[in-house]
């Protein structure tokens, strides 16, 4: 009873997360233990069913699924069914077992009508699809073979006229021979076996020519033999040794192998989408086979859904191979509930869609069908990312408006309705980039090419009005188009227009550069005060130290006899003058003054002990780096300050990567380690084996280990070990509690899928910020995770999950990357010693201009102005930095 009651709960658990989410994958397989364990046959083919609508199942699903379906089979109805069973099976993967299943279990229904045909048909097809599997086709062609040659039996006993039965016997031969032949001109596993089986075989020797394509095909055989080795060798998913053979394959050239080894590489990493993509490519550009093609798009996005380029390059071949609308309409609907992982991708596949929507308008008739469901399809593409995807990702992912623009040039270039595509600018500049000259510039050059010259001069007035990127720029293009087309009128009310806008900037900058200046001085003030405080407690802090050394000295000489006679103790930093004394002479003076019976000195207090070995660091000879070791040497820092001996400490750790030539730590003036050091190698290989101890802990800290690297010859050397760009198999996880241990959250996440790398976020103190890198064994189990984990509560702590997407990492400012953008843009100009960490710039944001502006905007294509081809020259124009320098020099 309760085994009963645990089965019903745990089932009710797996059909309550499918209806949340019916792409999970993993919530689909545990179902269907659950209820095959339980033998529910009814609510498992039911589970099964629902599987295979959605992802292509595995071979072992589907020879599980068929066993089933085999046992209870009883009549010929029954058989049927099996067969298209069979039939679906087969088109998921390429999968010799699959296949092998299927031509045995037809050999039963030989019995029936045509029953010999069909299980030659079969294995005809069979042979087709994995024949030329190199380490699984022999299988097949033997099965053939037993099958023919158990024919062959039957029809050497068979009852009839003499002549009938002699000619079905020579036919029955020939067509073992012929499979002998055939066989032996492909290349597979154990050729040579087969050779001999059919020597053994036949009464005739084997022809010249059957010898000959068999030496061929043993040839081709050992050019694949590095390959197939290397498959058996390597672990699961052999993903680069598949590329590798799909490479070799390529350059061979034959079709029917290159696709089976793109198709025994998919079987193994079905979940990789550029393996797809590949894939794909290949039979559109070069097979261009309908029924292939598409059954390995369908293949594709029902493995990877989410995935946008997938489902484009779908979407493309329904319509290259003539797919009726309604089937290409149902798919981009699959396409939209896919779940993809950002908004932009959205945006991409509504733009393929539209695509595919307007090259099926003919454009020549003023109204059809087709115009209405494409202007239909755009409006409803626009309430969808306004609605749907904005609401999901707090974006729409369509910022530039480029829907809303494809609209309007339809309704202005294709269907000459420039009313429509004016109100639908109008729309976009109400979306927040009225302030961008290029967008304005967009909106005039359609009107110039399907527009009036009103309309061109009333578009470049409101430019002027509200362009805050680049005024000067739709100034001029205002100015050019009057100084051609213009009436006096026209040219002093954009003369006029122009110049109190440009006044109105230009004062504008004026004020936000008195602001900058007022800044600057106001941190440099603050600089001053906080250095003159630093040396203020510095001073105070050398002068404690001293009364306290001094008290110290008080103390000796009311407890010695002979204190009159002792000399003052040297201060703790030394003058050039004075020294300390070496070791030699301490106890040479000690054995003096034993003579005189004075009682042996105690041994020294630790904190005497300390200053005593910072002394004898601060006397040994530094030691300059030689850059010619780079190579061999590995940069180690975030060391502990207190790390007594880090040459002891350290020595062990790096031993284990390879012998260890030197360790030189680093010592300030005082004989303090300052918490980094090199480490140098006997050989190369062990420096590059010891970067693999990087962020390994010491005394707490994580110890950063980098190559070493001269940054004068490399000023743009940054050591940064992690990718920058998305990953979509990695979680990002935020807002942990920091009591959270690594182990615990491996187990939340393990639940998921499998784990292949986790990592707590530390600061240089070694201590958690609360963030969190999850590494996952593809994409599907990183999507499934975020579904399940974003907004759990982990020790009362909300965390925040999603695809691993860190910000660009900024690169140092080169002085050549910005020549060409001098002309536009002044190089800000701070103080002597350059701009404080508090100093912002409080220049509206409506008013700056980037630092190194090209042909490409934000938020589209600049395009080339129509105009004269020289311009008059103009005195240059003063910057938020030359008004700064003019208030400062005040």
């Amino acid at each position: 009873m309760n085994s009963f009651f645990f089965f019903g709960e745990a089932v009710g658990y797996q059909v309550s997360e499918l209806s949340i989410n019916a792409f999970d994958y993993n919530c689909h397989v545990d179902l269907i233990k659950l209820l095959r364990q339980e033998g529910e046959l009814i609510k498992l083919r039911r589970a099964r069913q629902k599987m295979s609508e959605l992802f292509p199942l595995t071979e072992e699903i589907w020879l599980d699924w068929l066993k089933d379906e085999i046992k209870i089979a009883s009549d010929g109805s029954d058989r049927e069914k099996v067969y298209e069973l069979f039939e679906r099976a087969v088109k998921d993967y390429i999968c010799p077992e699959i296949w092998l299943e299927y031509a045995q279990y037809s050999i039963g229904g030989i019995g029936q009508e045509g029953g010999i045909e069909k299980v030659r048909s079969i294995f005809e097809r069979a042979l087709t699809a994995v024949g030329l599997h190199v380490t699984k086709g022999a299988a097949m062609w033997e099965a053939y073979r037993e099958f023919e040659n158990a024919v062959l039996k039957t029809a050497q006993v068979s009852t009839g006229s003499p002549q009938a039965c002699q000619q079905a016997l020579a036919l029955q031969l020939e067509r073992v021979h012929a499979l002998f032949r055939r066989q032996l001109g492909v290349p597979l596993l154990d050729m040579e076996a087969t050779y001999a089986e059919y020597e053994e075989w036949s009464d005739d020797p084997i022809p010249e020519a059957v010898t000959q394509s068999y030496k061929k095909a043993l040839q081709q055989m050992e050019k694949c033999k590095p390959y197939e080795e290397a498959l058996l060798v390597a672990e699961t998913p052999k993903l680069a040794e598949y590329q590798a053979y799909i490479d070799f394959e390529l350059k061979a050239g034959d079709p029917a192998r290159i696709q089976l080894i793109f198709e025994r590489a998919l079987a193994e990493n079905c979940l990789v989408p550029d393996l797809w993509a590949r894939y794909n490519q290949y039979l559109d550009r070069q097979l261009k086979m309908k029924d292939l093609v598409l059954s390995a798009h369908d293949r594709a996005v029902r493995n990877c859904p989410w995935t946008v380029g997938l489902w484009n390059r779908y979407l493309l071949a329904m319509e290259r191979h003539g797919v009726d609308h309604q089937i290409v309409s149902d798919n981009f609907e699959k396409a939209l509930n896919a779940g993809f992982i950002q908004a932009t991708d959205y945006v991409e596949i509504w733009q393929a869609y539209l695509d595919y929507l307007r090259r099926r308008v003919d454009f020549k008739q003023d109204s059809s069908k087709e115009l209405e469901e494409l202007r239909a399809a755009f409006a409803r593409a626009l309430e969808y990312l306004k609605q749907e995807v904005e609401e999901r990702f707090s974006e729409s992912g369509d910022p530039s408006c480029t829907i809303m623009q494809n609209w309007a040039r339809v309704e202005a270039r294709l269907c000459n309705n420039m009313q429509k595509a004016r109100e639908l600018w109008d729309s976009i500049m109400t979306k927040g980039n009225a302030k961008y000259a290029n967008m304005w510039l967009e909106y005039y050059n359609l009107e110039r090419a399907h527009g009036d010259t009103q309309h061109c001069r009333k578009a470049l007035h409101r430019a002027v009005q509200w362009t805050s990127d680049y005024p000067e720029h739709v100034c001029e293009v205002l100015l050019t188009l009057e100084r051609i087309e213009g009436t006096l009128e026209d040219w002093d009310s954009a003369v006029q227009k122009t110049e109190n806008r440009l006044a109105r900037v230009n004062e504008q900058r004026v004020k936000a550069a008195e602001k900058e200046a007022a800044l600057a001085q106001q941190e440099e003030k603050k600089s001053e005060q906080r250095k003159r405080a630093r040396a203020e407690k510095r001073a105070f802090k050398k002068m404690r130290k001293a009364k306290a050394g001094d008290k110290r000295e008080a103390d000796d000489d009311d407890d010695d006899a002979w204190g009159g006679e002792e000399e003052e103790q040297p201060s703790k930093r030394p003058r050039a003058g004075s020294s300390l004394p070496l070791a030699g002479e301490e106890e040479s003076m000690t054995v003096e003054l034993g003579l005189f019976g004075r009682s042996a000195p105690t041994e020294d207090p630790p904190s005497k002990q300390k200053e005593r070995a910072a002394a004898v660091k601060k006397e040994m000879p530094k030691v300059v780096h030689d850059s010619n070791k780079d190579s061999v040497t590995v940069f180690v820092s975030n060391l502990p300050y207190s790390l007594a001996e880090p040459d002891v400490k350290l020595r062990p750790l790096f031993e284990a990567c390879g012998e260890v030539t030197e360790i030189r730590p680093i010592f300030n003036n005082r004989g303090d380690f300052r918490g980094y050091c090199y480490v140098e190698f006997k050989e190369e290989k062990a420096a590059l084996q010891a970067l693999s101890l990087d962020r390994k802990t010491v005394d707490g800290r994580p110890m950063f280990v980098s190559p070493c690297v001269d940054k004068n010859k490399n000023p743009d050397f940054k050591v940064f070990r992690y990718s920058t760009a998305l990953e979509k198999h990695k979680l990002f996880i935020s807002g942990l509690p920091f009591s959270c241990t690594k182990e615990e959250l491996e187990e939340i996440c393990k639940v998921h899928g499998s784990v292949k790398d986790l990592r707590l976020v530390t600061n240089r103190a070694g201590k958690p910020k609360g963030l969190a890198y999850v590494e996952y064994e593809n994409e599907a189990q990183a999507s499934q995770a975020v579904l399940k984990m974003d907004g759990m509560t982990i020790k009362e702590n909300v965390i925040k999950v999603a695809i691993s997407n860190p910000p660009q990492r900024k690169l140092p400012d080169r002085p050549e990357a910005g020549r060409a953008a001098g002309a536009l843009v002044p190089r800000q100009v701070y103080g002597a010693r350059g701009k404080g960490r508090t100093q912002l710039s409080l220049l509206p944001r409506a008013l700056q201009r980037p630092a190194n502006p090209g042909p490409k905007t934000e938020n589209g294509t600049l395009q080339t102005l129509p105009g004269p081809s020289s311009t008059p020259t103009e005195a240059p124009k003063m910057s938020n930095a030359d008004f700064a320098k003019m208030l400062l020099k005040k």
